[in-house]
């Protein structure tokens, strides 16, 4: 008797530090998303910030248009919002995150993150224009709401017991919506249907953000190798980065001031 107790103890003791490793696993790997994620911010931040300092000047000499609330573009300026450039710098990124979704599985962990980072560049050139279209404090006061927001959102998909994949269907299927009602918004170019899509946007990503980290959290497994483990981490980032990024602009839609 004595020794099938002791044989139960030793059994407990295996699972108990079992259990410590997966979590402390699983800690690493999360946190491996985040920072993979942060970085990528970073780089959209600081090409979108530079992107937009060389095409806009306040030097009347330099100038080579002007837009209708009086700033100033420089030539690379008219070239990237005033030309037919303007919609493959739009496109550029959707066709590099589609690449990256399908090719990830092929691709070394070394280029998959160099994919990334080339892919939170071009979206920094993609978003440049709304350091034209808005003041910089509605943008700096923005990302901060984005930012407290994600973090809640995104700790209760990572702490919460409640099993989120049938909200999460719900919200793609609202998102397809939401990319046909914005396709739709361009050629009518309404002031209230944009203002529904960037409220609705706002509610689906929020929903997403909390849906995708559980995902993320449920994708990893104790037994992968470095190169799975890797090619998961970066999938989870930039996930997590896209649900930040349409968060972001939804919110700057309607919260954000225009410069005059």
């Amino acid at each position: 008797m004595a020794d099938f107790n002791n044989y139960q103890n030793r059994m407990a003791q295996t699972r108990a530090q079992s259990d410590a490793m997966i979590d402390q696993g699983l800690r690493s790997y999360m946190l491996k998303v985040y920072n993979l994620m942060a970085v990528g911010l970073g780089i959209t931040g600081v090409a979108a910030y530079g992107i937009s300092a060389l095409a806009t000047t306040t030097d009347t000499a330099a100038a080579v248009a002007q837009l209708p609330n009086g700033i100033l573009l420089t030539a690379l300026g008219a070239a990237i919002y005033g030309s037919p450039l303007r919609w493959v710098v739009m496109l550029a990124p959707l066709a590099v995150v589609f690449f990256l979704s399908f090719r990830v599985h092929k691709m070394s962990v070394g280029a998959a993150q160099a994919t990334f980072w080339g892919y939170a560049a071009l979206m920094g050139l993609s978003l440049s224009s709304i350091f034209i279209v808005y003041t910089a404090e509605s943008i700096v006061q923005t990302f901060f709401i984005t930012a407290a927001s994600f973090g809640a959102l995104s700790l209760y998909g990572y702490t919460t017991k409640k099993d989120l994949s049938g909200m999460g269907s719900f919200l793609i299927m609202g998102l397809f919506g939401l990319i046909i009602a914005s396709i739709v918004n361009i050629f009518l170019a309404s002031s209230a249907l944009g203002w529904a899509i960037s409220v609705i946007g706002v509610l689906i990503f929020a929903g997403l953000t909390a849906y995708d980290t559980q995902k993320i959290k449920e994708m990893y497994f104790d037994g992968d190798d470095v190169v799975v483990a890797g090619r998961k981490a970066i999938m989870g980032a930039l996930t997590l980065y896209l649900d930040f990024i349409n968060l972001f602009t939804f919110l700057l839609q309607f919260l954000g001031n225009r410069n005059d």
